[in-house]
């Protein structure tokens, strides 16, 4: 027995696992569904079928592509090997890991971290003894964790070296493809994510993916390719040692991530409101100008610098029938713009600030001069400057 063999027969041992052991239970569909619908071996199956359609062209074989944990996603194979496969569960959702088959391809394959194969006999349990099998392991192309594996099955009389090489070079092509799609997407992503660094008002800031790997930096080379550690919405620490906010943006899969403002950068956010109808923003060499009712909100947080809650904002903004929800949306749609200077419960403007209508001897009646919101037409009568 080869010792590889002989170490996977230990571990079942050891697990208290029996030889006659049944096969795994048989999953219900929608399971089978959900494993296939949020995997990303997904996006490489069609191209595996396909490619490998010839390998199980002969009366008996069967190509499988399981998940990391050993769920069998996809069984490809004549009408032979599938109802050979059907007496032992090796069907779609079924669990084939070393924990709970023992010794096979696809489990051993998983806990090695490298292709096996399995002949016949050499299966811990007797069930299987049946098949020779022969697994890879798939990784991710960035990140290189395994993603599942690719496996031919089939009668014990089948070449295990020609099996083995066969699923090392699809699981190759596998990879291929992953990388080839990830590309595409991150390009994707660029072009739809990168105004949201550029809108930002004086701020540095990247689109990360969840592992950390940096995809677009605005400006250059302030980050380094890839970040330790995993990201969620909410603060972080960069390696520089400045703090930054964590935005999600697709499923918790890609990040936008700001930084505060650089020691000893013109951090100074300054809004000018007087005789325009939308409010302009400029922070150091950046300038954004903002809508109508962006404007307005803006204004009455820099008005009122101890914040104001939504519903607060609201009843400043639409009156005594404005509505909280409203506001939040409003806000939501300005927080792109204002990344960590916009701060909630109550909601305010954090960092340095000036704004022309709080000038010594500016002209308050001038401010915003369209609008008709209740809160802005107070902040142009006298008693604005002392507010």
């Amino acid at each position: 027995m080869p010792p590889a063999i002989h170490a996977s027969w230990l571990r079942a041992r050891n697990a208290g696992m029996r030889p006659d052991a049944t096969p795994p239970p048989v999953p219900l569909a929608d399971d089978v569904r959900r494993l296939r619908r949020e995997h990303p071996l997904a996006a490489v199956w069609p191209v595996l079928r396909e490619t490998l359609r010839w390998a199980t062209a002969e009366t008996g074989r069967l190509l499988i592509v399981s998940d990391a944990q050993g769920h069998l996603l996809w069984c490809q194979g004549d009408k032979t090997a599938l109802r050979l496969a059907e007496r032992v569960n090796m069907t779609p959702g079924s669990l084939w890991s070393e924990d709970t088959v023992g010794t096979s391809a696809v489990g051993t394959a998983l806990t090695l971290r490298r292709p096996f194969a399995v002949f016949g006999a050499e299966h811990y349990l007797s069930f299987a003894r049946g098949f020779a099998c022969s697994a890879a392991p798939i990784h991710d192309p960035v990140s290189g964790r395994v993603l599942g594996t690719v496996d031919l099955t089939s009668a014990v009389s089948d070449d295990r070296a020609l099996k083995v090489s066969l699923v090392t070079t699809a699981a190759k092509l596998a990879e291929s493809h992953l990388l080839t799609e990830r590309l595409r997407h991150h390009a994707r992503l660029r072009e739809k994510y990168a105004d949201r660094l550029t809108r930002r008002v004086g701020a540095q800031g990247a689109i990360v993916t969840g592992d950390g790997t940096v995809l677009h930096e605005g400006p250059d080379g302030w980050l380094p390719t890839r970040l330790a550690g995993t990201f969620a919405e909410g603060p972080v620490i960069l390696p520089d040692g400045r703090h930054a906010t964590v935005e999600s943006l697709e499923s918790d899969r890609y990040f936008l991530v700001l930084a505060q403002d650089r020691a000893g950068a013109d951090t100074v956010l300054r809004y000018n409101g007087l005789g325009r109808a939308r409010a302009l923003l400029r922070i150091g060499d950046m300038e954004h100008e903002l809508t109508r009712r962006h404007s307005e909100i803006v204004a009455l947080l820099l008005a009122h610098g101890a914040g104001l809650t939504a519903e607060e904002l609201a009843a400043e903004i639409y009156g005594a029938d404005g509505r909280a929800g409203t506001i939040r949306s409003e806000l939501s749609r300005l927080r792109p713009i204002l990344g960590h200077r916009l701060g909630s419960e109550p909601y305010r403007l954090l960092g340095d600030h000036e704004a022309d209508f709080q000038a010594p001897g500016a002209c308050t009646e001038r401010l915003l001069p369209r609008s008709s919101a209740p809160g802005i037409a107070a902040l142009r009568g006298p008693a604005s400057r002392s507010r």
